[in-house]
């Protein structure tokens, strides 16, 4: 049985299973990040683009005013929003991240997206979002020419001086990474992408694990968290599968389970979002069972490469910009 409950980010380990702060209320984050942590969390994923990093930073002060853990003993990742990506620009963002957190360094630091957009001052509007003047006449989505190798070189400043421990990007495609690979003086400690048994993702894993790159998996229960937002629909539900629900009898565990126990199964982190309290233990309650190779094999069978989170088609629908990452 896989009893792995940390993988390996460089030199250091990290817990294979974190809290998503993704589409958490500001109003209930601090307690749920309060609460996560002592029901053992230590891996919190967090970023400017949230909207609720000054509640997160609430949240973990409390826990470590009440001596629920110390701050080294926890994992905070955040990222890069896409307005920031100049290398005149990046560390204002890090240091604003790192204020709100309330935290001394980041233990990741991941670059957003690979989508450079116009520049927004934080005292205009923050977090910036997409749209580059939301009250203009006609609001747009505005791309900015800034080379993700100047935002690479901006990110390896921020590990020379000592606000962020390693460094990563987010929703990179494989051409990406072998040309981020030819030119990194510091290597990528981890890879974020959305995965789940939609959209398995094995040839990109392969290149990751080909690199020795972490990979973190964002969304791992599939389309739950877009059906509010019109981007999936309630009949793609992944706890309906029956490989699925066979799995779940099997071992006496919830649907929900079995597919975050495939994720860890695989060797990824897992970054499930829940707001409620009993979700947070079940989501943690991962370790004490295994799937077999059969039941893992069925699972991913069900890959029919359905991403949720597709920059070509939400750019378009919600900011009339056409502007695909992924082929």
């Amino acid at each position: 049985m896989n009893m792995e409950k940390s993988i390996r980010v460089g030199a250091t380990n990290m817990p294979s299973v974190g809290l998503g702060l993704w589409k958490i209320e500001r109003d209930k984050v601090a307690n749920v990040v309060r609460q996560a942590i002592e029901i053992g969390y230590r891996h919190l994923d967090s970023a400017a683009d949230y909207g609720n990093e000054i509640e997160v930073g609430h949240g973990i002060k409390q826990a470590l005013e009440d001596g629920l853990c110390k701050r080294e003993e926890l994992w905070i990742t955040s990222k890069l929003w896409n307005t920031f990506h100049s290398a005149d620009h990046a560390e204002q963002a890090c240091d604003k991240t790192l204020l709100d957190l309330g935290v001394d360094y980041l233990d990741l630091y991941l670059i957003h997206f690979p989508i450079s957009l116009q520049y927004v001052p934080i005292e205009t509007r923050y977090p910036p979002e997409w749209i580059f003047d939301p009250q203009a006449k006609e609001p747009e989505m505005i791309i900015a020419p800034v080379p993700l190798l100047e935002t690479w070189r901006a990110m390896e400043a921020l590990v020379a001086k000592g606000k962020v421990k390693q460094i990563g990007v987010c929703n990179y495609n494989s051409a990406l990474m072998h040309d981020l690979m030819a030119y990194a003086k510091i290597k990528p400690a981890m890879l974020q992408i959305e995965s789940h048994p939609y959209l398995s993702q094995e040839r990109l894993l392969r290149v990751a694990a080909d690199y020795a790159i972490a990979v973190t998996t964002f969304s791992p229960l599939g389309s739950l968290s877009y059906i509010a937002l019109d981007m999936a629909r309630e009949e793609e539900s992944l706890l309906e599968q029956p490989v699925v629900i066979k799995a779940a009898a099997r071992v006496k565990r919830s649907a929900a389970q079995v597919l975050l126990r495939w994720g860890v199964q695989r060797g990824t982190a897992i970054i499930p979002k829940t707001s409620r309290i009993e979700r947070l233990s079940e989501n943690l309650a991962l370790f004490d069972f295994s799937l077999t190779a059969q039941e893992m094999d069925a699972i991913s069978a069900l890959n029919c490469n359905r991403r949720f989170n597709d920059p070509g088609l939400f750019c378009e629908l919600a900011f009339g910009k056409f502007y695909p990452i992924y082929d």
